[in-house]
């Protein structure tokens, strides 16, 4: 497949940085932008926010992660794309997630402030923006963005969730897709055109089987 001759598709892509099934999806989805093939859109939701209201259900080695600790990145993603765009917060996400995934390492608030000095936005923002990932300015943005996201999918979704194009053009939510390991090049493409029809079907709702394997980072 080669690339695209065509106007790159818009897509509203909604994602927790600290889910690492998104952070699979998301390099997929920059894989196809690279091929000319979509226009991200990069949108925060939060698995605190999600889950705020059955946290005593959720196992214990993840509930710090769906507490404060969890607000921290999605509000300094939603200061970055604030200040300084959509680019911004999409460098941003991909200095954060492979901290938190391949890395390993926590949103805690010196590796949030690595990943923002890391992500080329102008000198000394670091040290503004670190400080929005700690207080609450940015939690109503959070929250509207969130809420959009799964309005987009029409019921209580996770992450990731991406919107495609509908049948009659119109922008349609789905939860995924959840991948074990980045697809590249034809791959990749193909993944997308299959997203892309399916979505412009009318009456489709979802593909699902078992996951096979964890999240794999190569």
């Amino acid at each position: 497949m080669t690339a695209a001759t065509e106007t790159p598709t818009p897509v509203d892509f909604w994602f927790d940085p600290l889910c690492p099934w998104t952070w699979l999806t998301s390099r997929w989805l920059v894989e196809v932008e690279r091929q000319g093939l979509v226009e991200i859109r990069w949108n925060v939701m939060s698995l605190a926010i999600l889950n705020q209201d059955r946290i005593d259900q959720i196992p214990e080695q993840f509930r710090e992660l769906l507490g404060p600790k969890g607000w921290r990145p999605v509000r300094a993603l939603v200061a970055v794309k604030d200040k300084f765009g959509n680019e911004a917060a999409g460098r941003l996400f991909a200095e954060l997630g492979a901290r938190f995934h391949p890395g390993g390492q926590g949103p805690e608030l010196d590796v949030i402030r690595e990943a923002l000095e890391a992500a080329g936005l102008p000198d000394g923002a670091a040290a503004e923006l670190i400080a929005y990932a700690e207080n609450d300015t940015y939690d109503g943005e959070v929250r509207e963005s969130h809420e959009a996201g799964q309005a987009a999918v029409g019921e209580e979704a996770g992450s990731p969730v991406l919107a495609v194009p509908g049948p009659e053009g119109e922008p349609l939510g789905f939860f995924g897709p959840v991948i074990s390991r980045v697809p590249r090049g034809e791959a990749a493409a193909r993944l997308w055109e299959a997203t892309r029809l399916a979505a412009s079907v009318p009456g489709f709702a979802e593909f699902k089987r078992a996951r096979v394997s964890g999240p794999v980072f190569d």
